[in-house]
């Protein structure tokens, strides 16, 4: 049974409509009718909010959802892959060295300016790596684009 089929079986068994749910959980009674619909699902908050208004576990609720499950799943993959990407982002490393050669320039040639420089520039490398590559991406399909 989806999930949906359940909150409407489980809000019908309490004797409640939509607007007074929606009301308790603090959403819109269009929440509670794309939820009862599968055209959306709740968020975890408000998963525990429902599973207290219903008496019932969060893992009764997901468990009869196939659909849900796969999603919980894909959402887990897809965090795993993230993690394994912040871990080979050159970024960070391209980032390290600017940091590194500014103090090692500032330390040599005595100039402050050069070596707060370098390391503001390898910073912002390394925090916004993924934006800059997105940006030149989008230079660059621009320029082959006229």
């Amino acid at each position: 049974m989806r999930l949906g089929d359940q909150l409407q079986r489980l809000r019908e068994e309490k004797n409640m409509s939509r607007e007074e749910l929606a009301q308790q959980i603090n959403v819109s009674r269009q929440a509670v009718y794309k939820w009862e619909n599968n055209k959306g699902y709740p968020d975890i908050q408000n998963l525990l909010r429902l599973s207290e208004i219903y008496e019932t576990t969060i893992d009764e609720l997901i468990k009869n959802d196939p659909t849900l499950q796969k999603k919980i799943d894909n959402n887990q993959d897809e965090n795993k892959e993230l993690d394994d990407e912040e871990m080979l982002n050159p970024g960070f490393y391209i980032g390290i060295v600017i940091i590194f050669l500014g103090i090692f320039l500032g330390i040599a040639l005595g100039n402050l300016i050069v070596s707060t420089f370098l390391n503001i520039i390898g910073t912002l490398i390394i925090c916004f790596y993924k934006d800059i590559l997105k940006f030149l991406k989008s230079i660059k399909k621009d320029f082959n684009e006229q």
